[in-house]
């Protein structure tokens, strides 16, 4: 028994093993009241600007408020009732679900075709600058400019009217089989340059050897591509796919500018339905109930995305 051990022998039989856990535990509480100490302004920030605001605003769907003249009587979930049973409502979330699968699908799809384009292409940063510009872009401001590139006497209507050599007046934006197209092209246009940003950093991270290897055993591109280089980029479209969910649920800008009369309309959205029916009818109470739901529909979301990472995580392991 070394010198260290003996000593530590003798203190455990001079002040015994229990006076030993009391200095721990004690040690251990006051540790914590530090760590909350130092925690205390995030904590207070947290509290104050988004538990507080998302218990109110529950409260709120609670009762039957109108106008900023305080509180009206408890309603229970006498709006939650008229909300699903208004055909607006159903509109509203079966147009959210079309925007959150076109949001994954083809700001994915298009983000790791270019990814793989200009990986190794001659001048790729000046083309990933380029496609990545419109992204710093004000939303509300992308939506004015394709306002009016999609406008009857627009660049669009212009341009197919030289390739036909006739005439095109289309309402892209006033039409329900077009507008929604048209928005998500604007969508897609302005989010697909982050998208391709990320899948790069991704690409980045996977190593040579399982490339190399593919490649000396005769596999070609595609084949190198489907059974290394995309399982291996499996958490990183992962990662795109939870943002772009995100961005499918939350989206309001385009919608709002680039549409028009709602409700009613083919691009109606949840979050632009709980603004029409709290801003411009005054139904605060009945648009805090929809943002309840929406808060709702993204925690499952998400929870459903959490144990997909996890999934790919032990995958990739």
């Amino acid at each position: 028994m070394d010198a260290q051990s003996q000593r530590d022998q003798d203190l455990l039989a001079r002040i015994g093993v229990a006076e030993i856990e009391r200095r721990d535990r004690r040690r251990q509480r006051r540790d914590f009241r530090i760590a909350l100490l130092f925690m205390a302004p995030a904590l207070l920030m947290v509290c104050g600007l988004l538990l507080a605001p998302v218990a109110f605003n529950i409260y709120l769907s609670l009762t039957n408020w109108r106008k900023f003249t305080g509180l009206d009587e408890f309603i229970g979930v006498t709006n939650y009732q008229r909300m699903f049973g208004n055909p607006f409502f159903g509109e509203a979330l079966f147009n959210t679900a079309i925007w959150v699968v076109a949001s994954i699908v083809f700001p994915i799809a298009v983000g790791l075709g270019l990814a793989m384009f200009l990986r190794n292409v001659r001048f790729s940063n000046t083309f990933k600058n380029i496609i990545f510009i419109p992204r710093i872009l004000a939303p509300t401001a992308v939506g004015v400019l394709w306002f009016y590139v999609y406008a009857p006497q627009g660049l669009l209507n212009r341009g197919l009217s030289m390739v036909s050599g006739q005439n095109v007046d289309i309402g892209w934006l006033y039409q329900s089989n077009t507008v929604t197209p048209a928005i998500i092209a604007t969508f897609v246009w302005q989010t697909v340059g982050l998208v391709m940003v990320l899948i790069l950093l991704g690409l980045q991270a996977i190593p040579r050897d399982p490339i190399e290897a593919a490649q000396i055993d005769g596999a070609s591109r595609f084949q190198t591509f489907r059974h290394v280089i995309l399982p291996l980029l499996t958490p990183t479209l992962l990662v795109v796919t939870i943002l772009s969910v995100l961005a499918g649920f939350t989206v309001f800008d385009l919608l709002w500018v680039m549409g028009a009369s709602y409700p009613g309309q083919r691009s109606l959205s949840l979050a632009v339905y709980m603004y029409f029916e709290a801003f411009q009818k005054g139904s605060w109470a009945f648009g805090s109930a929809v943002a309840v739901i929406i808060g709702l529909v993204v925690l499952c979301v998400t929870w459903i995305q959490a144990l997909l990472q996890q999934r790919v995580d032990r995958m990739v392991r």
